[in-house]
């Protein structure tokens, strides 16, 4: 990196953090910190819910995913505007007539106080994880590629986010959010277009697009009901809508944005905005994964792009071997091109030669048996090393290919994608520790000061918790596999409690709680035989899993135990 791209990246970063503190500091109750005091517009919720989702994974992860995989993960979010609606005509009604600080609180006055800890502590597993994991993940990325300190790329990222989120709380992450969007946004329009200027001379974007299909990486749509692919039409539907209601209808990190709103109809806008425009985001993001695949066609590529991979064969006795391979893909590269250039040619004789294509495939697979051969010795010299090269597809070309000042512009989309989503967990975990777990078992009357103070300081210890974890997260082997699957594994149990307490009236607490029980032990053994046996399944179907089997266990239960009794804790409040 060059002195402008450091110039740009601190500058940017300094900004958003500044700006937060500044507008939004002096936040004067619970309400005002946790709600935003109710003033957030239509389109500062719609912007502040995308941002939240979009953490710095998906800018590591998704052109990467692209470029191995193909167009099909688009299909992950296919169920998420019919969640949107679904939302929009229950979720966000009843929060706003019940006036809840989070989403739990509306669960005690349905049901009982055992139901909304339940609810609050499942989240709060599983959101503290991922808060970690929302620094973890960039900053192991970044500091591969940059040479940086682990540890002190985790401690800036976190310090970063806690100084402003502690001084204005919602208020602070919705406004920062705008910016962070902005620049995200800004940084991956950009990239885009500079990649299609890099592209040969005589290449149309069409052009790019054939040689992309022939490689099999425009298969949007996968009407396979196979279950052990991940992402089909039908997991996206029925698995994408379930994950989607949970996540934006439960998840305090979403719900805290929209509850911010000015009203119900603000809030509903907001969530129409996000539903609108999040597939076209991530189906953008993807393609241009699949343009950097494309022009990787015409530029050299390394066997591997994970850099510590490199340094690891460099260092063992398989260097040797491993550099044969290098220049047989040198060798491959440059055959690669001349195909690739001669396929544009017939293209712009609106002549698609099937020879070519069937060359172009031949190139791919041998490509890939070298690089499948690559992992081989890679795991040789270090089995503990990480094989997977996805999430360093879209740093690579940003490093090496990229001018001055834009590779500080994307480092920063990057950070601002981690802060984004960092600020959002604390929020969430702080404003349910202090209103579902602290305030609720507090006997004594205390004043709205205290609470004021109790969530800062909840906010400041989550954070230090997440930097911890982020500290030690190296310790774990496979951590970030396993954290793309905790959200299904507690989403599904949670949203079978929402679902029944919106829809259900007949179902009272105790079978509620009894249900959501079994419910989540049901999925923790339904996870250990997908980890320790050969069955698959598409963790996306967990989440469908567990909020049927949790809505059906609590009718069960309510019907045969509980028929005709009336639970003297149980609150309908859904007139």
């Amino acid at each position: 990196m060059q002195l402008f791209d450091w110039i740009v990246l601190i500058v940017t970063l300094l900004f958003i953090v500044g700006y937060g503190s500044w507008k939004t500091k002096g936040s004067k109750n619970v309400e005002d910190f946790i709600l935003g005091n109710n003033e957030t517009p239509w389109y500062t919720v719609g912007l502040s819910v995308m941002a939240t989702q979009a953490s710095a994974i998906t800018f590591l992860s998704t052109p990467g995913q692209a470029y191995h995989d193909g167009m099909g993960f688009v299909q992950f979010y296919f169920g998420l505007p019919i969640a949107m609606i679904v939302i929009c005509v229950t979720f966000i009604p009843l929060y706003h007539k019940n006036k809840v600080f989070t989403a739990y609180e509306f669960l005690e006055k349905r049901f009982d106080v055992k139901t909304r800890s339940l609810a609050a502590i499942l989240f709060l597993v599983q959101r503290g994880l991922g808060t970690g994991l929302t620094i973890y993940a960039p900053a192991i990325i970044l500091s591969a590629l940059l040479g940086w300190n682990l540890t002190v790329m985790n401690i800036i990222i976190g310090v970063l986010v806690i100084i402003y989120t502690f001084s204005g709380g919602t208020k602070a992450v919705n406004v920062t959010q705008k910016q962070q969007m902005f620049v995200i946004m800004s940084g991956m329009f950009i990239t885009f277009f500079l990649i299609l200027h890099y592209l040969p001379n005589d290449m149309t974007f069409n052009n790019a697009l054939h040689i992309a299909g022939a490689n099999d990486k425009m298969n949007i749509v996968d009407f396979s009901f196979d279950p052990e692919e991940k992402y089909t039409i039908w997991s996206g539907i029925t698995g994408g809508f379930f994950l989607a209601l949970a996540y934006f209808g439960t998840d305090q990190s979403q719900v805290g944005r929209y509850l911010s709103g000015k009203s119900v109809r603000e809030s509903q806008m907001g969530l129409i905005m996000n539903g609108l425009l999040k597939v076209p985001m991530q189906f953008f993001i993807l393609l241009t994964g699949v343009m950097v695949f494309v022009f990787f066609q015409f530029n050299p590529v390394p066997l591997n792009f994970n850099p510590n991979n490199k340094t690891v064969i460099e260092k063992s006795a398989f260097k040797e071997e491993y550099h044969v391979l290098e220049k047989k893909l040198s060798k491959l590269s440059e055959d690669k091109k001349v195909i690739n250039l001669l396929y544009i040619d017939q293209l712009n004789q609106d002549f698609d030669n099937p020879i070519l294509r069937k060359e172009l495939v031949t190139l791919s697979n041998k490509e890939k048996d070298l690089r499948d051969r690559a992992k081989e010795i890679i795991l040789r010299a270090d089995s503990r090393s990480e094989t997977n090269d996805k999430d360093y597809v879209f740093f690579h070309f940003i490093l090496n290919y990229l001018p001055k000042g834009l590779i500080g512009l994307l480092l920063a989309v990057i950070l601002s994608a981690a802060m984004s989503s960092t600020a959002s967990g604390l929020t969430a975990l702080a404003s349910t520790t202090a209103i579902d777990i602290y305030k609720r078992n507090v006997k004594t009357e205390k004043s709205e000061k205290h609470y004021l103070n109790a969530t800062k300081f909840f906010t400041l210890f989550w954070g230090i918790v997440a930097i911890l974890f982020a500290c030690v997260g190296t310790l774990f082997e496979n951590l970030i596999q396993l954290v793309n699957m905790i959200g299904s594994i507690f989403y599904g149990t949670v949203l079978g409690i929402f679902l029944v307490g919106f829809y259900l009236r007949r179902v009272q607490a105790k079978p509620m709680f009894y249900s959501a029980i079994i419910s989540q032990i049901c999925i923790f053994i339904i996870y250990y035989f997908m980890i320790y046996t050969q069955e698959k399944l598409g963790y996306l179907w967990l989440n469908f899993i567990g909020a049927i089997l949790t809505i059906l266990l609590s009718l069960i239960i309510q019907f045969i135990f509980f028929r005709g009794k009336r639970d003297s804790d149980d609150q309908i409040v859904l007139e």
